[in-house]
């Protein structure tokens, strides 16, 4: 920290903390914000002066657990926070562009949760853990879930109960909840050993007394009521245990819309690292899709929903790593669009391959401003021109931020 006891915080960072600039460099406080007076003590730092800019946070847990870093920030500071994590990415990489109004998700509306678990006696926590800590924050309820997914709480602690009572939790226990469109579907990953058939019968028992679909324990299926099901443009998804789908339904809908706006009039479009299909069945209303993932499963799902759905122009789905094996400049001549929404660490093979082809359209869907705005660097560099960037603020209260970004020759 600087040598001064007394500082004023001037900016956010990337992270959501509150910065002091420094001649040492820049120092991060925890829940700070810009124009506030904070003070160093020997337990740390403390806040003497409060911004304007500041809100009672509305999670009761928002002090202590680490799934949130931004409850405590004004709508308008938030939201210039999050723009400002594209627009900065972005100009990292020399390229300047205002990008649209932010589009926000509301409280209650993520459908994908991960939580964490650890014995504690003969109970057990659930919840996420504490910012750069290993401790485990237990939670009664969270602001962002779906309704579904909090009422579910303690009947996941008592599927938790009876797990351990067998095979034991571990400190790498985690729970993931998906809040499908006919009820929830549970993955517990990381236990200490395989279930005895007595332990299987009643968490089966359980599971079904709820409003579980299926349940998943240490990659052996339990228990399955229906296949879980998710809807996109109107097309049911029956999705496979463990797949990644979008954390926010109606923030897939929102992606899905600039998606189609953006390819325009093309008619045949490759959707790459398509996943289930969140893009390729509704750009499937109007255009011939090519759809490719490195994910099986994914690829099983979208098939099927596609041999199960009406209406929709014809749909190749294959497995491909894309990763390893980007579309060649001659594969790309094909289409007249290609969209492309990869994990994390983008796509940058696919993007040198896009850079050197024709392709009149590319949309380009990332999670991580980071390499987003690495990947569009290299397609403009290769010719093409930056239209628009939609910000898409999904993850509600985190630092991750999606963003949607159209291209044309």
């Amino acid at each position: 920290m600087p040598e001064r006891d007394t500082f004023e915080i001037s900016r956010l960072g990337a992270q959501g903390d509150g910065v002091v600039d420094s001649d040492a460099g820049p120092h991060f406080v925890a829940r700070a914000l810009p124009g506030e007076t904070w003070r160093q003590t020997g337990e740390g730092c403390v806040r003497v002066s409060s911004s304007p800019q500041r809100r009672q946070a509305p999670c009761p847990h928002f002090e202590h657990c680490g799934g949130c870093v931004a409850q405590h920030m004004s709508d308008a500071l938030y939201a210039s926070w999050k723009s400002g994590l594209v627009r900065q990415a972005l100009a990292h990489q020399g390229i300047d562009i205002e990008p649209l109004p932010l589009w926000r998700a509301t409280e209650g509306s993520r459908r994908r949760v991960a939580l964490s678990a650890e014995p504690t006696g003969g109970d057990v926590r659930l919840g996420f853990r504490a910012a750069g800590s290993h401790e485990l924050v237990g939670i009664s309820t969270c602001v962002i879930a779906k309704v579904e997914i909090v009422a579910a709480l303690p009947a996941l602690k008592e599927l938790l109960q009876l797990i351990g009572s067998d095979a034991s939790l571990t400190s790498e226990t985690r729970v993931h909840v998906l809040a499908a469109d006919n009820g929830l579907d549970v993955t517990v990953e990381g236990v200490g050993a395989r279930l005895g058939a007595a332990t299987r019968q009643r968490l089966a028992e359980a599971a079904s007394g709820g409003d579980i679909q299926r349940l998943v324990v240490g990659g052996e299926e339990i228990y399955q009521g229906m296949q879980p099901v998710l809807y996109s443009d109107g097309i049911a998804i029956r999705v496979p245990p463990g797949v990644f789908v979008q954390a926010v339904g109606e923030a897939e809908t929102r992606m899905a819309k600039a998606v189609v706006d953006g390819v325009g009039r093309a008619k045949r479009v490759a959707d790459l690292f398509c996943g289930v299909g969140a893009f390729a069945l509704p750009l499937a209303r109007r255009a011939r899709v090519f759809a490719a993932d490195s994910d099986a499963e994914a690829i099983l799902a979208l098939s099927d929903a596609v041999r199960h759905a009406q209406g929709l122009k014809p749909v190749e789905a294959i497995r491909r790593d894309l990763f390893r094996e980007p579309l060649s400049r001659t594969e790309l001549r094909a289409f007249e669009a290609v969209v492309f929404d990869p994990p994390r660490a983008g796509a940058a093979a696919q993007a040198e391959a896009l850079a050197k082809s024709r392709v009149p359209t590319v949309v380009a869907v990332s999670c991580n401003p980071a390499t987003l705005a690495r990947d569009l660097r290299t397609l403009i560099d290769g010719g093409y021109k930056l239209r628009s960037v939609l910000p898409v603020d999904q993850f509600l209260y985190s630092a991750h931020v999606e963003a949607v970004a159209v291209l044309g020759r």
